[in-house]
């Protein structure tokens, strides 16, 4: 049985290499993508490439073809992952991540990801968007709790990465960060790209993609100094909240990887919640917004604060 892979191509891969895009989309060594491109079984926009080397441009529809009995290196289905699903139709679903639940498989976390858990409850999503994050049109970090869609089904996964590549959704997170804002609302506009110095870090960087984040102060504390933002996202890049407050020396608190681990507040993780998500229906076009509330954790800081040292 011939089986297709299908995926627009998103702003993040523009200009890389076939392979290493095909590589990267299926989850499997760029010596596999390399042998499904010689064998004639990958299309860019409907036509077929047999060009390892070819740069891809965002916007092209990636197809790649195989044999149900190839094991490209598919996540697999478990079923005792907790998955809280506050919203579903025939098309979609709304899930609210918990922190610390990784969304798909990757290098070091090939199992117990929100995608294994997935395919364990709704194995049709298998032959939705790509083969190694199946169903997935948005990402939100490890650490990062909160609102996350899901596509059920094609025309739905096209429609949601249409959505977030040509940016009409709506996103606002919660954010709190060390330091007073001197202004009540504004905005970091600086690229993002891989650090240099650290390949797991982010950072800001002229040869990386564009990237701009608006926040607006929501509450302010003095002893710690912690400022409370919420956060709209205009584009979605890797840690892109995370980059850019720490960018303008106002790291996210409990964040270790940006510099967000100080004395006065414990926290185990970064503090960032995905609290509003906002998108049309794939099928009707129907605008459609979902609401998260803090998870206790994040709740007993802000109540440590209030208690403790009292709100400006």
């Amino acid at each position: 049985m011939i089986c297709m892979n299908e995926e627009v191509i998103p702003e993040s891969l523009d200009g890389e290499r076939l392979d290493r895009v095909v590589a990267f989309t299926l989850d499997i060594s760029r010596n596999q993508a390399g042998n499904l491109i010689d064998e004639e079984k990958v299309l860019l926009g409907g036509e077929m490439v047999s060009t390892r080397s070819r740069k891809v441009n965002t916007g092209e529809t990636l197809k790649v073809l195989h044999s149900s009995e190839e094991n490209l290196g598919g996540p697999l289905p478990e079923k005792n992952i907790e998955i809280r699903v506050i919203y579903e139709d025939d098309d979609l679903l709304v899930v609210d991540k918990q922190a610390g639940l990784v969304v798909h498989p990757g290098a070091g976390n090939e199992t117990g990801t929100l995608v294994n858990g997935l395919l364990g409850r709704w194995p049709d999503l298998a032959n939705v968007g790509s083969l190694s994050r199946p169903g997935i049109v948005h990402r939100l970090d490890r650490g990062t709790s909160g609102l996350l869609v899901v596509a059920k089904t094609q025309k739905a996964y096209d429609s949601l990465t249409t959505q977030f590549s040509d940016r009409s959704t709506g996103r606002r997170y919660l954010a709190l960060v060390w330091g007073q804002l001197e202004a009540e609302s504004g905005s970091v506009d600086a690229p993002i790209g891989r650090s240099k110095k650290d390949r797991v870090r982010m950072a800001v960087i002229s040869s990386g993609k564009t990237a701009r984040t608006n926040y607006e102060v929501d509450q302010r504390w003095s002893d710690p100094e912690v400022t409370l933002l919420k956060c709209k996202l205009e584009t979605g890049r890797t840690h892109q909240i995370r980059v850019h407050l720490s960018a303008i020396g106002h790291p996210l608190v409990g964040d270790e990887l940006y510099g967000g681990l100080r004395d006065g507040i414990e926290l185990a993780r970064p503090f960032l919640h995905a609290a509003f998500l906002e998108f049309s229906h794939p099928v009707d076009g129907t605008r459609i917004a979902f609401e998260s509330q803090l998870p206790d954790d994040l709740k007993q800081t802000l109540s440590s604060l209030a208690n403790g040292f009292g709100v400006d």
